[in-house]
């Protein structure tokens, strides 16, 4: 899979899919999300992280193309966010499209994205935070050598009963 999966930056062409998984409702609480997006802002938002730097918005979306045959397939995304350039740390977080989980492509995406962060962006440390229910998404972050460093307890609403939400962190 290493060969096969590469990590780029967000294109207007990526707005379908981007509008998909954005109003996928199953997987808002992962994303704390509590509204559909309409296609408009999601437009705005694509073309806006063109021309923003991470330096001054603080976040970076790229997408996850494994290459089949040679042509790319779009199948996740991965996020860096809440970068802080002072303390040399930011949050990652990443969705895979449901067809592609099972694959190991979310632990070769972070792998990726780890070097790059440390690489590129110098920096120091990277964090994320996963419910406790997601193992397929606690397992590719082990995989990568995050190690849980707390719990908040009953800290994700979901209906009528509250999640724990574990704290991951790698030293780069």
């Amino acid at each position: 899979m290493e060969n096969n999966l590469v990590l780029r930056a967000l294109e207007p062409q990526d707005i379908d899919i981007i509008y998909t998984w954005e109003n996928d409702v199953e997987i808002w609480r992962n994303s704390n999300t509590y509204a559909p997006f309409s296609r408009y802002v999601l437009e705005q938002y694509i073309l806006s992280a063109q021309q923003m730097d991470i330096q001054s918005s603080k976040q970076l979306r790229l997408m996850v193309d494994i290459i089949i045959d040679k042509e790319p397939h779009t199948v996740g995304c991965i996020d860096i966010f809440d970068c802080d350039f002072l303390n040399k740390r930011a949050g990652v977080g990443i969705l895979v499209d449901k067809s592609y989980r099972g694959k190991g492509i979310a632990t070769e995406a972070i792998k990726k994205l780890c070097q790059y962060a440390k690489a590129y962006l110098m920096l120091h440390q990277l964090y994320a935070n996963i419910e406790e229910s997601n193992v397929s998404s606690i397992k590719a972050f082990e995989k990568n050598g995050f190690e849980m460093i707390g719990v908040k307890k009953d800290w994700i609403c979901c209906g009528r009963e509250f999640r724990n939400e574990c704290m991951f962190q790698k030293i780069l």
